[in-house]
């Protein structure tokens, strides 16, 4: 994955009520709580100073419960709501300087949309449904026609072109919006709880299918979702909101082994660390441990520094040695299974 920063907020505020400026002026000037503001001003904050950047092929998965305020933030990247203060760009482009005409030229080029309902058109073929990002761009209908089979095939709808949208399985059917999202070839995509409507199997199949799609086009993609779970199986970084601010941001493992407050703590208290954790958040320095051990013996087992907890754990169970974790070829660390132990009863990392 790049580094190249392709999203990038800054201090966007989102202030719904009679007046959005005076109320982020008092919150600025006088500290008022959420809730003060609604008291005091009758406004609700939506989002409050966030600032984040997203890379170049990267899913960066937004996430917090009911009113947390993601399903918000993710409509200012394109504008469908206009902040009450802040920057936004992508792709170096000044989205908040945009002209109208410009805007929607914008997003129809840059930018695709799946939303948790999936809004095709029932009188549509599928198709037609998929080819209706480029027909807007006025793309000649043979063209257009061609480029959406083309991705109806990536999401293995192939077959089901010349039906219409109620003859297919939910799960179909948002495999259609997201066709319909990628047949434009945006460079980033915004994903608010595309899968959250559908049975837990076919939610599952569906991230499969995302994470295989995700290798094969490597779009830049913002995800939101409400699951935890669902952002650790897709996120390659997750950022948790809480009442319209950014509590914690960084990888699963991060998150996992780092909670930022009790809330934090909360929401990943039930995840299995056996598949987020790696070898290098769990071992100890090669120096401390040579030197309250002695010299490694020549035959111990070696690892990457990403190798999962579970793998690690499982070679513990054949033999109780000290594993040596590997970065690049050379040995970093040591992990026992006293370190393996303390992580998973724990759930710390070792000093």
């Amino acid at each position: 994955m790049s580094t190249d920063t392709v999203v990038e907020i800054s201090n966007v505020w989102k202030i719904f009520g009679a007046n959005p400026p005076a109320a982020l002026q008092a919150i600025r000037e006088r500290g008022l709580s959420k809730a003060e503001v609604l008291a005091e001003l009758g406004a609700v904050v939506g989002v409050a100073d966030i600032s984040l950047s997203v890379n170049r092929g990267e899913i960066f998965c937004i996430m917090g419960l009911s009113g947390s305020g993601k399903s918000t933030l993710v409509r200012h990247f394109n504008r469908l709501l206009e902040p009450t203060a802040g920057n936004i760009k992508i792709e170096g482009t000044d989205v908040m300087a945009l002209a109208p005409k410009e805007l929607q030229e914008f997003r129809n080029r840059k930018i695709g949309m799946v939303f948790q309902n999936f809004a095709l058109m029932p009188h549509r073929s599928v198709l037609d449904n998929v080819a209706m990002p480029l027909e807007i761009r006025q793309i000649a209908k043979n063209e257009r026609m061609r480029q959406a089979a083309a991705i109806l095939d990536i999401v293995e709808l192939g077959a089901w072109g010349a039906k219409f949208a109620h003859e297919l399985s939910g799960g179909m059917q948002q495999r259609v919006g997201l066709a319909r999202a990628l047949a434009a070839n945006p460079d980033v995509l915004l994903m608010d709880e595309p899968f959250s409507a559908l049975d837990p199997l076919i939610r599952r199949q569906l991230q499969d299918e995302f994470i295989r799609l995700s290798k094969i086009l490597k779009k830049t993609t913002i995800f939101i979702t409400h699951d935890l779970d669902e952002a650790v199986r897709i996120g390659d970084r997750i950022a948790i909101m809480r009442d319209g601010k950014m509590v914690q941001m960084g990888t699963a493992e991060d998150i996992v082994m780092h909670p930022a407050d009790d809330y934090v703590a909360d929401f990943v208290a039930g995840i299995s660390r056996l598949k987020v954790v790696h070898a290098h958040a769990v071992m100890q320095p090669l120096e401390t441990f040579v030197a309250q051990s002695g010299p490694l013996a020549a035959d111990l087992p070696r690892v990457a520094a990403s190798e999962t907890l579970s793998n690690l754990i499982n070679m513990a169970i054949e033999e109780d040695k000290p594993i040596i974790v590997q970065n690049e070829g050379k040995d970093i660390g040591i992990v026992t299974r006293a370190d393996l132990l303390r992580t998973v009863i724990e759930g710390t990392e070792v000093s």
